[in-house]
């Protein structure tokens, strides 16, 4: 009885065929995870660049407001009540053409 429980845990394997699920995982978890994360990220650095003044935004937490100004480390958005300072990453969408597409090309 004893003899027929070593003679299964004695397979072993070889290096590649222990190795190649993990490798697999790896790369799925690449192509899954980190390369639409990064495409995102692309795009939200191309869009915070693209910041124009005139431009009606969207801020992460819902307020809609014109860009006035854009400095070096965010911009100046104009509001119902006033002037606001608000950092590049804090604008979600950029609210101009879909909403008012007669200002596009001003």
């Amino acid at each position: 009885m004893f003899t027929t429980i070593f003679l299964q845990a004695q397979g072993g394997g070889d290096f590649f065929s222990m190795i190649l699920p993990f490798v697999l995982m790896i790369v799925i978890f690449y192509f899954l995870i980190l390369r639409p994360q990064t495409t995102k990220q692309k795009k939200e650095r191309q869009f915070q660049d693209s910041l124009k003044p005139g431009a009606r935004v969207v801020t992460t937490s819902g307020m809609h407001a014109k860009i006035v100004q854009v400095v070096e480390d965010g911009v100046i958005l104009e509001t119902m009540s006033g002037k606001l300072k608000f950092e590049k990453a804090a604008i979600s969408r950029e609210f101009t053409e879909a909403r008012f597409p007669e200002t596009v090309g001003k």
